[in-house]
């Protein structure tokens, strides 16, 4: 048995990595951590999530340069130059290319409770976002504990029609993130944090 110790700093000991090796993973192992993934709680226990795992390099380079348009178009937006645009969307792309494996995690609301109110239909879609995001975190952890790194990019929220339409995602499933998997090949320090006085308090606020 691990002891209770070692496994909180295990927690703690998880960091995001950027720089990974394009290096096989066998499909088994990528199982067995989205086992572990499926394993967190959710509301209702409606489990509403589906991870589409990404192992051929023809997608990954679809996916890539479908996202990265979006991107651009963003950017261009925002009033950024040719330069930096193709600098950030290039760098954004090699990133996912060279991932070992990527994973894309799908919400659905499909088995949610149903309400007629906004209200209610806004807390009933942000406690699946809670859920899908609880499955993200066991899949970080599971990552890290076979000595695999990874990353969780949002990206997938700012173009989710790109998205939808290269990995055929049918209308009642929502791409919420792109997880890039492979074996570290960088070791960060943690980032800084806020002292935990400044983010808590008990009973009431302050």
């Amino acid at each position: 048995m691990v002891e209770h110790y070692d496994f909180l700093n295990f927690i703690k000991s998880r960091r995001s990595i950027r720089k990974l090796k394009s290096e096989f993973i066998p499909r088994d192992i990528i199982e067995e951590i989205l086992n572990v993934a499926i394993s967190a709680p959710s509301a209702h226990n409606a489990q509403p999530w589906h991870f589409i795992i990404i192992d051929d390099d023809k997608v990954k380079v679809e996916l890539a340069d479908s996202m990265a348009q979006v991107w651009q178009e963003d950017l261009s937006k925002d009033g950024l130059s040719k330069d930096e645009i193709k600098r950030l969307t290039e760098a954004s792309k090699q990133r996912i290319i060279n991932s070992s494996i990527l994973v894309v995690p799908c919400l659905t609301m499909e088995d949610m409770d149903k309400y007629p109110d906004e209200r209610r239909k806004n807390a009933e879609y942000l406690m699946a976002v809670q859920s899908i995001s609880a499955a993200i975190q066991n899949l970080l952890l599971a990552i890290h504990a076979k000595g695999l790194g990874a990353c969780w990019r949002c990206a997938p929220l700012f173009c989710i029609d790109a998205v939808r339409k290269v990995l055929k995602i049918p209308d009642k499933f929502e791409p919420q993130a792109l997880i890039e998997i492979g074996y570290p090949l960088e070791h960060p320090k943690m980032p800084s944090r806020k002292p935990l006085k400044s983010v808590i308090s008990y009973n009431k606020w302050r």
